[in-house]
């Protein structure tokens, strides 16, 4: 199993590695199937879909929780989207403590996501726990759940921050739409086009 608070101190530094190092998508050879098809990530929306929506996140950016409504709105109308959750929590523990139960949640991931994507502000860990209890969760037996599955969640939280720090990710929110890389936040708008681009460009 990794060690989480290592995990802690390469997260906080995150943000400044993305900022220096810039390593292109062939020296660091990863591919489409790992970046967007990592078989141990929950997906969203429709597991067919013809475009992937890949979001580098963390659950206390204001930018990334602004956003959440919108794209999960838009992945349901849309009824073609593949939506792939990738956890980077580069804000400290109570993001990792977060990142850790929803990964957990099995069957409740969407329910444990939206939950505490929908909170205001910074969190700290007791207000995850009372969030996700307030979803009808129980966050001790999330938390038995992840000490469980510890090395799973820990190496998807591993690979997503080396390929947010390989891809240069400066923060979060940071997408990619099939194989288009799109940094910061994005209105309805912009994923609507965004979408749309990758659609046309497969024909």
């Amino acid at each position: 199993m990794m060690d989480r608070r290592a995990l802690l101190k390469i997260t906080a530094a995150g943000m400044a590695i993305a900022a220096v190092t810039q390593p292109t998508l062939a020296q660091i050879e990863l591919t489409v199937e790992e970046v967007l098809f990592d078989p141990q990530i929950p997906v969203l929306g429709n597991p067919a879909g013809d475009v992937t929506i890949a979001e580098y996140f963390d659950f206390q950016c204001p930018f990334c929780k602004r956003g959440h409504k919108d794209l999960i709105d838009l992945v349901r109308e849309d009824g073609n989207i593949r939506l792939v959750m990738k956890d980077w929590p580069i804000f400290g523990g109570a993001s990792l403590h977060a990142s850790s139960l929803v990964l957990a949640a099995g069957d409740d991931y969407e329910k444990a996501l939206n939950a505490v994507m929908a909170t205001p502000g910074r969190l700290g860990r007791e207000e995850v726990d009372a969030v996700l209890a307030n979803a009808g969760l129980d966050p001790k037996a999330l938390l038995s759940a992840f000490e469980k599955d510890a090395d799973r969640i820990d190496g998807i939280l591993a690979r997503n921050m080396d390929q947010a720090n390989a891809f240069g990710f400066g923060g979060t929110p940071a997408f990619l739409i099939n194989t288009r890389i799109h940094h910061g936040a994005m209105d309805q708008q912009m994923l609507r086009e965004a979408i749309a681009a990758a659609r046309e460009s497969r024909t």
